[in-house]
C-alpha cells in the first residue's frame, strides 16, 4: 500500500523560510514522479514543483522559480521542498503526490498525501 506523509508546514511571516518533506512507503517503482501542489481556500489545486525519481529533472511553475527547491534524498524515501522568500500568496495546504510520469495535472496523479497547511503572514 503506497503512503505520503507531509511534513513541516506552519506559519512564518512574508520573506521567511519552511522546508516540506514528503515521506514515502510502498512506491516500488523507480518511475515514479512526485510532485507538490498547493491548494489555498475557494481556489483550485495547482502545480508547484515536480522531480524525476532520479532527480535529475526538476519543474516549477513560474511563480516559484529562483524561490522554491525540490530535492529528494532515495535513501530515505523522501522528497523535500524547501521554500525560501515566501509571500502572502503562498499561503495554502501543500499536498505530495506520486505518478509514473510528469504531468502538472493534478487529477493524474495516482497516490496523494493528506497535505500541510504554510500560511505565511504579512
Amino acid at each position: 500500500q503506497v503512503q505520503l506523509v507531509e511534513s513541516g508546514g506552519g506559519l512564518v511571516q512574508a520573506g521567511g523560510s519552511l522546508r516540506l518533506s514528503c515521506a514515502a512507503s510502498g512506491l516500488t517503482s523507480s518511475t515514479y514522479v512526485t510532485g507538490w501542489f498547493r491548494q489555498a481556500p475557494g481556489k483550485e489545486r495547482e502545480f508547484v514543483s515536480a522531480i524525476t525519481w532520479s532527480g535529475g529533472s526538476t519543474y516549477y511553475r513560474d511563480s516559484v522559480k529562483g524561490r522554491f527547491t525540490i530535492s529528494r534524498d532515495n535513501t530515505k524515501n523522501t522528497v523535500y521542498l524547501q521554500m525560501n522568500s515566501l509571500k502572502p500568496e503562498d499561503t495554502a495546504v501543500y499536498y505530495c503526490a506520486a505518478n509514473r510520469f510528469v504531468t502538472t495535472t493534478p487529477d493524474l496523479y495516482n497516490y496523494w498525501g493528506q497535505g500541510t497547511q504554510v500560511t505565511v503572514s504579512s
